[in-house]
């Protein structure tokens, strides 16, 4: 005999409708998400206000109480007199210098505006020539061994050398002061582009260019298919660099050639012993490298992400 016995009345209970049980859970859990729903906080439609006004309030206050810091400092030095004038003394002189920033009393008395375009066109076309030679030529040196171990004794060797150092060559060449200078742009700027370029070109992983091979892809595509999209952020590390570079050694440039130029300016003012406004071009000086540098950092922001 079966040692499990059946209750009486189990033969006798009705069967369960599984479907019916199933529609029933689910019109419940569909009631009590409604109901969560109801109880639950609606999600924020943006960033609060006050975080906001936060993130503002961190990314703006460094850098006010910096130069507050600095005017301070300044103020506390040169409130006794001396040589050095006070902040107060270099903003008048500053009202003054840029109420007509573009007037022009002949070619070496022509305004503050006049000469820092000036020292811009020169670091332009001396930039855009270093580009033009350096970033192909890092290209190749990257990618060709035997070029690169046939160049890199020659880079090694010039590009210690001070920028201010190729200036009477270019005097001796040009026999003019602005092709000069421009071409002591192009010397300090190329070298940047080349070697960070190059860099680029020989951190690309060797499956890439393998693949390339298998696919039996043109020179042409693996340089701008492969190539290009990897090497950007040094190619553009290395522009950045020469940018900056370029700005410093125009100034400097400038002051020995002569002419129109924020440098001449600076060495024409201390000539006529106007300290003030020789402060005042340290300021400009200062501001548009740092224009010209977030210039290009938004730049290579939007290229980087647009190669992604």
């Amino acid at each position: 005999m079966n040692a499990i016995t059946m209750s009486p009345g189990f033969a006798a209970d009705p069967p369960v409708d599984r479907g019916e049980e199933a529609a029933a859970a689910a019109a419940v859990d569909a009631v009590k998400e409604k109901k969560m729903e109801q109880t639950l906080p609606p999600p924020p439609a943006g960033t609060p206000l006050g975080e906001r006004l936060g993130q503002f309030a961190r990314g703006i206050l460094p850098p006010i109480v910096g130069l507050v810091l600095l005017i301070g400092i300044w103020h506390v030095a040169t409130h006794r007199g001396g040589s050095i004038p006070a902040p107060s003394v270099v903003w008048d002189a500053a009202v003054a210098l840029f109420s007509d920033p573009f007037y022009s009393n002949g070619p070496n008395d022509q305004g503050i505006g006049w000469n820092v375009l000036s020292s811009l066109q020169r670091v332009a076309i001396g930039f855009g020539f270093a580009a033009l030679v350096g970033i192909p030529l890092g290209f190749m040196i990257g990618r060709f061994d035997f070029l690169s171990r046939m160049l890199n004794p020659i880079i090694s060797l010039l590009r210690p050398v001070s920028p201010l150092a190729w200036l009477p060559i270019g005097l001796l060449v040009f026999k003019k002061a602005d092709p000069a200078a421009t071409y002591t742009i192009f010397i300090c700027s190329i070298w940047p582009m080349i070697m960070n370029t190059a860099q680029g070109v020989q951190r690309v992983p060797q499956d890439y260019l393998n693949v390339a091979r298998v696919l039996a892809l043109s020179e042409w595509k693996i340089v701008t298919k492969i190539l290009f999209p990897a090497v950007l952020p040094y190619m553009l590390t290395g522009i950045r660099l020469s940018i900056g570079t370029a700005w410093l050694v125009i100034v400097a440039a400038e002051m020995l050639t002569g002419g129109v130029g924020i440098g001449f300016w600076v060495w024409d003012e201390w000539n006529n012993l106007k300290v003030e406004h020789i402060i005042i071009a340290i300021f400009v000086i200062g501001i548009v490298g740092l224009i010209l540098e977030q210039a290009l950092i938004l730049l290579a922001r939007k290229l980087t992400k647009e190669a992604s």
